[in-house]
């Protein structure tokens, strides 16, 4: 049975899931699984298509200290019980394609050393999402891989969303607004187009909510606008990133209080935004529910920035058709996504407060003038896609190039 493995690492945590081929473009999701917690609570749970689940082991911290260690645990679990699988690729989830990649590609020596490049940009992402690559480049150098890029929905940007207002040259060496969670839109404007055809013809923002947090202005399926920048500090309050800063603030740590770039980066990336406000956690969930005034200060200052925020992408389009929630916040958070459709009434956004309890797929009333939808998002559903279709050209071109 012909089979791809779809992996989405991140910086404590391994999602993977299986698809078997069943058809030319057809797949059928078989398991899926994660590693979390590695390096300081590792944890290994398998869930088969029937939900049952197929391990749940709990590691020592020293047996799984890092991403690259804990590839090998699911990579040796993998080979012991999905025997009868015939592995034709891998497809990952990378952040940041920079300016060479605007579509998925075969990963080989070359392709991974660019991509290191653009570690900086995304330091909490980038090193994982290569580590696994890394590891089977040296262990199963004949089986392809595929990166896909969570930059590449964003590329069609116009000129005007894509440049800052500096120094042209510095555009010309990368420097440029490029947009994340392209994967995550990508999907949810498929689905959109196969649920509701209509909605994804219009005016529509996604709203990205969940560790990681942005939202996407689309017109016609396509993306035209982000809240995210040239890394994925920018935009909305994140649980560990602060979102939209004044870069005069950045000086001022360095200049004034004589911080060294790598201590700004801890702190942008590691100690600000929900975590940095409250002092308590970056989890949403454990916000909402805490009496703590910094808490109430860290939801509401979310809750504030995404209205500003969605006004400005409904700016972007011209007006507004549809707000659709995805991502861990966005699907699971009623009051979250009630206390934004608050935010977003002077759009003419009515909330229906039973479908919104009830996690419905609609969630505006009848007599909203914008829709209101939870569309539950899927990325490595997207890569498999994504991969499936890459081998297929791949395969085309070395049966061309045979019978040439």
């Amino acid at each position: 049975m012909d089979a791809i493995l779809v992996v989405n690492a991140g910086s404590s945590s391994i999602k993977f899931q299986i698809f078997e081929i069943a058809g030319a473009r057809t797949l059928k999701r078989l398991l899926k699984g994660q590693m979390d917690g590695i390096g300081s609570r590792p944890r290994f749970v398998v869930t088969g298509v029937d939900q049952a689940k197929l391990i749940d082991q709990a590691y020592a911290v020293g047996d799984a200290p890092d991403v690259a260690t804990s590839t090998s645990i699911v990579a040796d679990w993998l080979r012991k019980t999905q025997s009868s699988l015939t592995l034709v690729s891998v497809g990952h989830r990378v952040v940041h394609g920079g300016p060479e990649f605007d579509r998925p590609v075969i990963v080989d020596e070359g392709v991974l050393k660019t991509l290191e490049r653009f570690a900086p940009l995304a330091p909490l992402h980038q090193p994982s999402n290569l580590a696994p690559i890394r590891t089977l480049l040296a262990r199963r150098p004949e089986l392809p891989q595929v990166a896909c890029f969570d930059t590449a929905f964003h590329r069609g940007h116009d000129a005007v969303a894509d440049h800052f207002a500096i120094p042209l040259h510095f555009y010309e060496e990368g420097v440029r607004r490029y947009g994340f969670h392209g994967l995550s839109y990508e999907y949810v404007s498929q689905a959109l187009h196969d649920r509701a055809p209509e909605i994804a013809k219009g005016r529509v923002i996604v709203a990205h909510l969940g560790s990681g947090c942005s939202m996407c202005a689309m017109a016609d399926g396509r993306s035209v606008e982000s809240t995210m920048g040239f890394t994925a500090l920018d935009g909305l309050p994140m649980g560990t990133r602060p979102g939209q800063i004044d870069p005069g603030v950045l000086l001022y740590w360095i200049m004034e209080k004589g911080m060294k770039p790598e201590d700004v980066q801890n702190l942008l990336y590691r100690d600000s935004g929900l975590k940095g406000l409250s002092g308590i956690s970056n989890d949403m969930r454990e916000l909402q529910s805490n009496a703590n005034p910094r808490a109430k200060l860290a939801v509401d200052y979310f809750v504030y920035r995404s209205g500003l925020l969605a006004g400005m992408l409904a700016a972007s389009l011209g007006g507004l058709d549809a707000f659709v929630f995805t991502a861990g916040v966005g699907e699971n958070s009623a009051l979250i996504r009630e206390r934004i459709a608050e935010k977003l009434r002077w759009l003419g956004a009515e909330l229906d407060r039973d479908g919104n309890v009830g996690n419905r797929e609609l969630i505006s009333t009848a007599n909203s003038r914008i829709k209101l939808l939870i569309v539950p998002t899927d990325e490595e559903q997207m890569i498999a896609r994504h991969t499936l279709a890459l081998l297929s050209v791949d395969a085309s071109q070395r049966q061309i190039r045979k019978h040439a």
